[in-house]
């Protein structure tokens, strides 16, 4: 194929296979035939290796260069990433690598076969699912797996609970936010997922969901799964209004709220607990550039990036937590260190045994160090000392470290990450019961996809704000303003842009 010789074949059945050079008048041959009668294997018997045809029999757009060939060749360059070549790259890799030239289109489908032959069809996915959850269940102890098909066994639901995460959850302030992305593979659908905030700050990835779309049966069917985990928290003063929203919207999720979770698991003004001062949405929004890659793979192959890279964030949080050395994680240290500095210069007075008045900056605070709170409510709500505590413990002399919420540990910190998250390995590897193999879940029915390219990019959230990139009065280009220009050109003003992102 690279010297650009293109074949036929002359005879092709289940034992024997000859090809020759396109020009009857070309020496160039090969025949090949089975090994033995009963083998599926072929052993070359004959191959002529010159071409005597003329170079006008060349040609770049090589008729054995098919999709499938291309995909077969570029595949390896798919294995252990995400992204890989788009069209673009294979029509590269294939003009370099192979000397044939190839449509976009070709391309396309070129890179669509790779995909299958590393990640499977989508077909295969839902198929050898229940034996993936299997093994993830068997290696990964503790591990909390769903499947949900409907009265034909065609898939709805699927719901992933690593058994580390459920137990590092102990060691997280109990507030969890929920959201969800939508899928961009042949049978689409929404990924959800619930996160918690680990004692440094950082998103800690606790169940996901795969549904059809975000409806009332998806979202019952997936909180019923969570249980006890918290869904959201209001203000008080703000809750009836919204759960007027959510009964105008969803009334089968509202009733199932108040009646069967009940408000107090759920909703901050009936929550005996802390909120702390998390800001869910911006945690769970954060993880949809992280799948970004990924959102197009069958299910499996989805749920193995996941697996992946929650692995890689364990183990990168366990050597961290192991290599601190100071009471807190490192967020939580960074935080006090400035508050412990602005308090040696503020005025400190004892009420009582265990409150004290602390004057200073624009807002004066009382503080109990014994119940840890403060009337500037800061120590309150974050659980971690403000200035006017940390001034009352030095004044005490109590350690300002006694006072900070034990979720701010190292020994939290630690523990949370604790343990592994273990890969399924190769399929041929797996051992399977027979009643697990044979369970039969079928491809979701779709609808029809709407003509034209697919949207890639999500709509904004309401109240979500998006940065518009700046564009050069100078040069036309975007991200940057004209007095910051490099350009040498002359102005293009009345010009179309030369560089308009998307």
């Amino acid at each position: 194929m690279k010297g650009n010789f293109e074949f036929r074949t002359r005879k092709s059945n289940r034992s024997l296979w000859v090809i020759e050079c396109i020009d009857p008048n070309c020496s160039w041959r090969l025949r090949a035939s089975k090994i033995v009668p009963e083998s599926t294997k072929f052993v070359i018997r004959k191959y002529v290796g010159v071409h005597s045809c003329s170079l006008l029999n060349r040609n770049a757009n090589h008729r054995q260069a098919t999709y499938v060939v291309i995909g077969e060749q570029v595949a390896p360059q798919y294995v252990g990433v995400e992204k890989g070549p788009g069209p673009k790259g294979v029509q590269t890799f294939a003009r370099t690598e192979l000397g044939a030239q190839i449509s976009y289109y070709k391309a396309w489908r070129g890179r669509k076969h790779a995909h299958t032959l590393i990640r499977g069809s989508p077909e295969q996915s839902f198929h050898v699912l229940p034996s993936y959850f299997h093994m993830l269940e068997k290696l990964n102890p503790g591990t909390v797996t769903r499947i949900e098909v409907d009265g034909e066994s065609r898939f709805k639901y699927l719901f992933l609970a690593f058994g580390v995460a459920i137990r590092g959850f102990r060691y997280m302030r109990k507030v969890v936010g929920i959201d969800g992305t939508f899928l961009k593979g042949q049978y689409r659908g929404v990924l959800l997922v619930a996160t918690a905030q680990d004692g440094n700050g950082q998103c800690y990835l606790l169940a996901w969901g795969i549904v059809d779309s975000e409806n009332e049966d998806a979202w019952s069917w997936f909180l019923t799964q969570l249980k006890e985990i918290i869904v959201n928290a209001y203000r008080c003063e703000d809750f009836t209004g919204y759960m007027i929203e959510i009964s105008n919207r969803y009334p089968r999720v509202a009733e199932y709220l108040e009646n069967e979770v009940g408000f107090e698991k759920w909703s901050r003004c009936h929550y005996p607990g802390l909120r702390y001062n998390i800001t869910t949405t911006n945690m769970v929004e954060s993880l949809n550039s992280m799948l970004v890659n990924a959102r197009d793979f069958p299910y499996v192959a989805l749920l193995d990036v996941i697996q992946e890279k929650m692995s890689k964030w364990w183990n990168d949080r366990r050597i961290v937590a192991t290599a601190i050395t100071t009471p807190l994680t490192p967020s939580r240290e960074s935080e006090l260190r400035p508050r412990f500095a602005q308090s040696n210069s503020w005025h400190t007075s004892q009420l009582n045994p265990i409150t004290y008045h602390v004057k200073g900056g624009e807002l004066e605070g009382v503080v109990d160090i014994f119940n840890k709170t403060c009337t500037c409510k800061e120590f309150d709500i974050d659980k971690l000392p403000c200035v006017h505590a940390v001034a009352a413990a030095h004044h005490a002399q109590v350690s300002v470290y006694n006072l900070v919420s034990p979720y701010y540990t190292k020994e939290y910190y630690l523990l949370a990450y604790g343990e592994t998250i273990y890969p399924v390995g190769s399929q041929s590897q797996w051992d399977v019961p027979n009643e697990v193999v044979t369970r039969i879940v079928l491809p979701r029915e779709v609808k029809e996809k709407k003509r034209g390219r697919p949207k890639t990019s999500r709509f904004p959230s309401v109240g979500e704000f998006r940065k518009r990139k700046n564009r050069c009065g100078k040069c036309g280009a975007y991200g940057h303003y004209k007095k910051k220009c490099n350009s040498q050109t002359g102005s293009t003003e009345g010009n179309p842009p030369t560089n308009v992102p998307g």
